[in-house]
């Protein structure tokens, strides 16, 4: 009975200890503590799993590192006292440098890869733009001068050819930015703050992210998100995942929001596919051209919906502009108009528009299916070519001024029923302000969209050809006076 009790209480007090007890059958009847090794076995493979992990990232990180490079590039300085300095007044009695001879310097990252029998250099075109000089800095420190081949300002892309045998540069495997999952590892290798050969690790923290570019012209379409981190100087090198495949051209971070709160793990890099889809074009013509409508468009929500009239759950792209000469102008796309297919592309967003056009040829002609007050209709189009981002930044069309475009710097449309409910009109006569032109008389005079034009100089317009019509019988230089409905209000305004 003592016998028992003592192996109850070791029983016991082994459980306590946090063991796992489990009768074993054995030849010699004993009772086995296995805990211990199931603790130890544990721990092993906790182990292994972790240095099979690191493993994987050093090897990705060996496979890829001997092929990305610095990029130092030289740059002629900018300054707002240029003007000043080059004045032969002013360096008469002071020793100053000619302004074409004041530089600067900036370092960047790229990478080498194979493209055909060639080997070339890819980097972000942000940096290399406006450079004097390029040279490359490769993992074993020698230096290279290179030239830009071609560069796109919209995926911020630009490649580079060494001058000199490149053989011996070791090259990287581009991935498939495509199957990149959230928390997949994801790994930068580049040169932050001129500290060459820099690796950082994280994951990657979303994917398919639009983000407005940080100069503000134009947008980034489907970045990757990652925590890894990237500082200045990281631009244009590689984002590498585990298996040692390049899936991304590092090229923003985000430190801080706009009322100054510190952010840290928010960077962004280039999906690689995107890459792909330019680099011929790139390394054969130097440049990307792609189709251009001609409109400016936004997504059909609740509240673009409520301002003109359209159906909330109409799925596809709101044109809020047109661009006068171009080829939806041409095509007899109007404002309002929703754009629901592109050739043979459904369109249910924004982005699909731009993807769409983007991805056709200069000078094709495309069927283009829109919705119209509440009727389907299809238009075809002949596409144009995309401004750069920087043209676009101002672009108003074919047309040198958008204030002399359209009558006094607007653009004006018809009023529909659903409209003149919302705005509390008693009929649809009348137009409504669809666009005012940036520094146009009507933006001074104070108007803007959505205001609804009643008369021109005290006699009643009705409609767009009245509108047309009244417009043609004034003089550029002319002062008129619009009646005008806004908020409930009738007023009157003078041009």
């Amino acid at each position: 009975m003592r016998k028992i009790t003592l192996i109850g209480l070791l029983v016991l007090v082994l459980v306590g200890a946090g063991l796992t007890i489990a009768w074993v059958r054995s030849p010699d009847s004993f009772v086995r503590a296995t805990g211990v090794a199931a603790v130890a076995q544990s721990g092993d493979l906790n182990q292994a799993i972790a240095d099979s992990g690191q493993n994987a990232v050093k090897q990705a990180i060996a496979a890829v590192g001997p092929a990305v490079v610095r990029v130092d590039v030289t740059l002629a300085a900018s300054s707002s006292m240029s003007d000043l300095l080059s004045d032969p007044f002013f360096r008469q009695f002071f020793d100053t440098p000619s302004p074409s001879q004041r530089e600067t310097e900036a370092v960047g990252s790229g990478f080498v890869i194979s493209y055909g029998t060639d080997k070339y250099v890819l980097t972000n075109a942000h940096v290399v733009a406006d450079a004097n000089s390029i040279e490359v800095v490769d993992s074993a420190g020698t230096t290279w001068d290179a030239e830009i081949v071609g560069a796109d300002d919209v995926v911020d892309v630009a490649v580079l050819r060494v001058v000199g045998d490149a053989s011996s540069l070791a090259s990287a495997v581009l991935g498939d930015s495509d199957a990149v999952e959230m928390g997949d590892w994801a790994i930068a290798i580049g040169n932050p703050l001129g500290l060459s050969y820099t690796v950082t690790l994280g994951i990657v923290s979303a994917t398919d992210r639009d983000m407005r570019k940080p100069d503000g012209a134009g947008t980034f379409y489907d970045l990757i998100q990652t925590d890894a981190a990237i500082n200045p100087g990281n631009s244009g090198g590689p984002l590498v995942n585990s298996r040692g495949e390049v899936i991304g051209i590092n090229t923003m971070i985000t430190r801080s929001t706009g009322s100054g709160v510190t952010i840290e793990g928010i960077n962004f890099a280039i999906p690689i596919n995107s890459v792909k889809g330019v680099l011929t074009q790139l390394v054969e013509d130097g440049k990307v051209r792609r189709g251009w409508l001609g409109v400016a468009i936004g997504d059909v929500t609740a509240a673009s919906a409520e301002a003109t009239g359209i159906d909330p759950n109409l799925k596809g792209a709101l044109v809020t502009r047109i661009f006068p000469g171009d080829p939806a102008d041409v095509a007899g796309i109007k404002l309002v108009d929703v754009i629901t297919r592109i050739g043979d592309t459904v369109v249910a967003s924004a982005e699909d528009v731009s993807l769409a056009v983007g991805g056709l040829a200069v000078g094709i002609t495309v069927e283009i299916e829109l919705v119209r007050e509440g009727q389907t209709l299809v238009v075809e189009a002949t596409l144009g070519e995309r401004p750069s981002e920087a043209d676009l930044a101002d672009y108003t069309g074919k047309t040198t001024d958008a204030a002399d475009t359209e009558p006094f710097g607007m653009t004006v449309g018809p009023i529909t029923e659903v409209m003149a409910g919302q705005l509390g009109l008693n009929s649809t006569e009348g137009v409504v302000i669809m666009e005012i032109a940036s520094g146009g008389r009507a933006e001074r005079a104070g108007l803007t969209p959505g205001d609804v034009v009643l008369g021109v100089n005290r006699k009643a317009v009705e409609s767009v050809d009245a509108w047309n019509a009244a417009m043609a019988s004034i003089g550029a230089d002319e002062q008129i006076t619009l009646t005008v409905f806004r908020a409930g209000r009738l007023g009157f305004v003078a041009l």
